[in-house]
């Protein structure tokens, strides 16, 4: 379906929830443009794509939230790779977390949604689990997406099919209001000029970037550093989610290794020894013969983190500007249903009653009372 030729809705970043929301409002006729500084900076680009609503032992709205969208993955990924032609490399691999012990297993806030494991069953889902794990969690629903590689680019390639506008190195400077409505954004580009766009309508989908253009918005980066190791193609079946260290393996081998959380580290950049060895310790306890396969890549990112570290989704205080972002961990996972509830807001019938409810529990002022 071609985009209208109405004022188009600008969506704020070029990441996963920027062409997620552009690809749904596309879908649905609207006319979208995304603005992006340097899309490779996304969190998308970097994330290890874990769909893991269970595995991150998420607990009440924000479970319900990865929940509901974990159900829509297989369908908003059929959706995504129809209008690309291109696959997004969705894997229902099942994801287990190891305990010490069995007690600490039971007690995990999602051991109910999951099949527990002994160390007979760690070693037959995680052949040569390090040998500290004497129990574990199966969570078959769970799964990964190579977001890195694949989804990304496939989202990309469906907005544009579907008439998406793309404005890449633009930074967006200013939102512009008439007293509390939005009536455009002012931007610099690559050549450094700076024009003003009007708009009735945007979506800030700038992840840790956020409240450099909204201040009262409760965004902070968490910086993380990643790598990724090449191992043989059947070495590891299922995603081991550790404390503090998780291993990802692709299809072909590839296995991604994730990820410190770094609150104090702002928005600097580059990776650290302290960082790297953090990393190399997780792999040694989890999966000790992975830590003879070769290093392929290193890199590190941002993720846009709240108080609660759930999502701010929905209206802002400004009329005319929406939300979506604030994911931290959980940005692949929540992709499917951030563009939908973002979809079904700026249709002309708004969203259902139930959306509406669900939205509530994200509300960006929510911290405020």
């Amino acid at each position: 379906m071609a985009a209208s030729s109405e004022s188009p809705v600008l969506i704020l970043g070029g990441g996963l929830m920027g062409l997620a929301v552009a690809h749904q409002l596309a879908r649905a006729g609207q006319a979208v443009e995304v603005l992006s500084r340097r899309r490779s900076e996304a969190a998308g680009f970097v994330a290890a794509g874990m769909l893991a609503p269970h595995a991150e032992g998420l607990s009440g709205a924000l479970l319900q939230l990865g929940q509901l969208s974990l159900e829509r993955v297989p369908a908003w990924v059929a959706q995504i790779e129809a209008d690309s032609g291109l696959s997004c490399g969705l894997r229902p691999c099942g994801i287990v977390v190891p305990f010490a012990t069995a007690a600490e297993r039971n007690v995990y806030p999602t051991a109910a949604w999951g099949e527990a494991l002994n160390r007979e069953g760690l070693e037959r889902e995680l052949p040569g689990i390090g040998p500290g794990w004497q129990a574990g969690l199966l969570f078959r629903q769970d799964g990964q997406i190579d977001n890195r590689r694949q989804l990304m680019r496939a989202l990309e390639r469906a907005c544009v099919e579907l008439g998406v506008r793309f404005q890449e190195g633009v930074e967006v400077l200013e939102l512009l209001q008439e007293g509390d409505r939005l009536r455009g954004v002012r931007v610099r580009d690559a050549a450094a000029t700076v024009q003003t766009l009007e708009a009735a309508t945007a979506v800030i989908c700038s992840g840790a970037w956020s409240a450099q253009l909204l201040p009262q918005l409760p965004v902070f980066p968490v910086k993380g550093q990643m790598l990724s190791l090449q191992g043989p193609r059947e070495a590891l079946q299922r995603v081991i989610f550790g404390p503090g260290t998780y291993l990802v393996p692709r299809e072909d081998g590839l296995l991604v290794v994730g990820a410190t959380s770094e609150r104090e580290a702002g928005f600097t950049e580059g990776l650290t020894p302290f960082g790297q060895r953090q990393l190399q310790a997780g792999i040694e306890a989890l999966l000790p013969e992975a830590s003879q396969w070769p290093p392929m890549e290193r890199w590190w990112g941002f993720r846009p983190c709240t108080p609660d570290e759930g999502p701010l989704l929905g209206p802002s205080a400004v009329t005319g500007l929406w939300l979506a972002t604030g994911h931290h961990r959980n940005g692949v996972l929540l992709a499917a249903i951030t563009a939908e509830l973002l979809g079904a807001c700026l249709q002309p019938g708004g969203c259902s009653p139930a959306q509406q409810a669900l939205l509530n529990s994200f509300r960006w002022d929510r911290f405020n009372g």
